[in-house]
């Protein structure tokens, strides 16, 4: 199965489906990571190595194929919605992607919703244009210190109703591939800190009653 993780940012394909990742590339699928703004020029702790750690961080993961584009940095509601969408499209096509994961629409992250709402609409590609494989499966991920922060009531918020066990060394190789970016790791009880990261793998397993799991929410599923 090709499965095609499309992220804002660098790092934010580790944090929300590192585990699962580097379980799908040992079971023999193909994963490949589509990254909108590639830069993530705004982040006030930057890593001058950005680059590089990306390579290390795909590295532990297993992930060989990365796209890259350069949307501007918590500005992507700034460019048109068709630019977004195409760009989601070439990599569709490329990779003959059967499953996207993507952020939920409700981050608070503006880059979060807008790759959300632009994965959503080039999901649909095989529908309008031959030779591109049907969609199997659309899947929304929780990245921590964005999803939970989703304060408006009226929008529907991150609903888990898929649950992929990773155990203990999954949760091991996710912490080590977050750990080869630069920054990204905070002191807990910071959501991105290492205790708080591996309670919500641990929580989330216990949900499903299994030895620690990342969860999803399951928006769409074909046979």
């Amino acid at each position: 199965m090709n499965y095609l993780v499309v992220v804002a940012h660098p790092d934010d394909e580790v944090l929300g489906a590192g585990a699962t990742i580097y379980k799908l590339v040992r079971e023999g699928h193909e994963v490949a990571v589509a990254i909108m703004c590639s830069e993530a020029a705004a982040r006030a702790n930057r890593s001058a190595t950005l680059s590089e750690d990306e390579v290390k961080a795909m590295s532990i993961i297993g992930v060989e194929k990365v796209f890259h584009a350069d949307f501007p940095n918590i500005k992507m509601n700034t460019v048109p919605h068709l630019d977004l969408v195409q760009f989601i499209e070439s990599c569709i096509d490329e990779w003959k992607a059967e499953v996207i994961i993507t952020h939920h629409p409700s981050d608070t992250n503006i880059d979060h919703q807008e790759t959300s709402r632009a994965a959503n609409a080039a999901c649909r590609l095989f529908q309008r244009r031959e030779g591109i494989p049907r969609l199997k499966e659309f899947l929304f991920m929780e990245v921590p210190s964005s999803t939970e922060w989703s304060l408006n009531s009226a929008k529907s918020r991150f609903a888990p109703n898929m649950f992929v066990e990773v155990g203990e060394k999954g949760v091991r190789k996710k912490m080590e591939a977050l750990g080869a970016y630069a920054g990204v790791m905070r002191p807990y009880p910071h959501p991105r800190s290492q205790k708080a990261i591996e309670g919500l793998a641990a929580y989330r397993g216990a949900e499903a009653g299994c030895d620690y799991a990342e969860a999803f929410e399951c928006a769409f599923r074909s046979g």
